[in-house]
């Protein structure tokens, strides 16, 4: 085998994050009664809420926001959609989002099996995430594939952002992992993928929406299972 380490990206690569979002604000949706407040679209709702979050996201990992500030203002902004100024509202939906979010476990089809697939191979297998510490663990544990990964890397551990090289390095650096031996899965194509070039690593693009992009990465596929003709 050229690979000893493979590095897996969690939130869209493994764990289906919008899916498991939409389930969890639509329980917000029905227990806080937005619908009342003046939410009057849930499916808009959640359209909008996962385009704020993406574009918080960009501005949490380039450092143009703080950790708190994402939690609470893309429920704060999904809410102005509808004409809502509440902040207090928001913080609420924020607080009890983060508390529901990893309770659920759904992940991306055949999950799983590649899972056992590498496993069976003897991959030493490891997570490199920008999710929070604790959100990320319940995430891990409630989907039943912690037995899977060695060492899970988030932002906060590591103290930088993918696609930032020193979060690669520092991954690489306690798991005693050859680069060349080395390579990181993941769905983002500039957290994941470019990061991990700059890095110097071999990049596998899972790219499940089938994205058009210019770069070339070591390989692409558009599907879990497609990883058994690469490793």
């Amino acid at each position: 085998m050229k690979y000893k380490h493979l590095f897996f990206d969690l939130d869209h690569t493994l764990w289906d994050f919008d899916a498991n979002a939409k389930y969890t604000l639509l329980d917000l949706y029905e227990t806080l009664e937005l619908k009342e407040k003046g939410v009057y679209d849930f499916e808009l709702f959640y359209t909008n809420y996962l385009e704020h979050n993406h574009n918080l996201w960009a501005k949490y990992r380039t450092g143009l926001i703080q950790q708190a500030e994402l939690r609470v203002k893309r429920m704060r902004l999904a809410l102005l959609d509808f004409k809502i100024g509440d902040h207090a509202l928001a913080e609420i939906m924020s607080k009890r989002f983060l508390e529901l979010l990893p309770t659920r476990n759904r992940l991306f089809p055949y999950a799983i099996e590649i899972l056992d697939y590498l496993a069976g191979k003897n991959y030493r297998m490891h997570l490199i995430t920008n999710g929070f510490e604790e959100v990320q663990h319940h995430k891990i544990n409630n989907s039943n594939i912690n037995q899977y990964f060695e060492e899970v890397f988030t932002s906060e551990r590591c103290m930088s952002l993918k696609p930032n090289k020193e979060i690669f390095d520092f991954a690489l650096s306690f798991t005693q992992a050859a680069i060349n031996e080395s390579i990181m899965l993941g769905d983002d194509l500039e957290a994941d993928v470019i990061g991990a070039s700059k890095a110097g690593l071999d990049q596998v693009y899972i790219n499940h929406h089938q994205k058009p992009h210019n770069f070339n990465p070591t390989y692409e596929v558009f599907s879990l299972k497609e990883l058994e003709e690469i490793l």
